[in-house]
């Protein structure tokens, strides 16, 4: 029998102008990336698409800091508390404020949408419950982001580049 991968609902808002519109993925790329990393459960996500604005806001309201970042990870809590218990599915949020992914990309040298993939992939991931607040989480989660996006088609987000 082949095991079926998980079940991917995701939802894509593009919350953001012409300007930053044009340099967004596609939603058939942002699907496809988000579904690689999908490990083992089933999952209810939201990708936004935001401006500089709106990624600042939320940056600061949720973490406390003063400018857009590149991605946010929020993540529904699970459990018997919740509806469907623990068999719902895994749910949250990934946040992406467009015009930093474009300037990291061109800062770093990167195709923008090897970027774009590799943060959809990281957020992904902290879903998941994978974390780089230690050395060891950060190299068990970068060489997991490493492999997925290799299948993906995508070179090493952490090989040196020179730009």
């Amino acid at each position: 029998m082949i095991d079926s991968p998980p079940h991917l609902a995701l939802t894509i808002q593009k919350a953001i102008g012409k300007a930053n519109r044009d340099n967004a993925p596609s939603s058939t790329d942002m699907r496809r990336w988000a579904q690689a990393a999908l490990q083992d459960d089933d999952a209810e996500v939201t990708v936004r698409l935001v401006g500089a604005t709106e990624g600042r806001e939320l940056n600061r309201d949720f973490r406390g800091k003063d400018y857009a970042t590149n991605v946010l990870t929020f993540v529904y809590d699970q459990g018997e508390d919740m509806p469907g218990g623990d068999d719902a599915p895994l749910a949250g949020d990934l946040v992406l404020c467009v015009p930093v992914v474009v300037r990291e990309a061109v800062e770093q040298g990167k195709p923008l949408a090897a970027h774009f993939a590799h943060l959809i992939v990281h957020g992904m991931l902290h879903l998941q419950g994978y974390d780089h607040e230690d050395s060891d989480e950060a190299e068990e989660m970068e060489a997991l982001e490493t492999r997925i996006l290799a299948e993906l088609g995508y070179p090493d987000p952490y090989a040196e580049r020179s730009v």
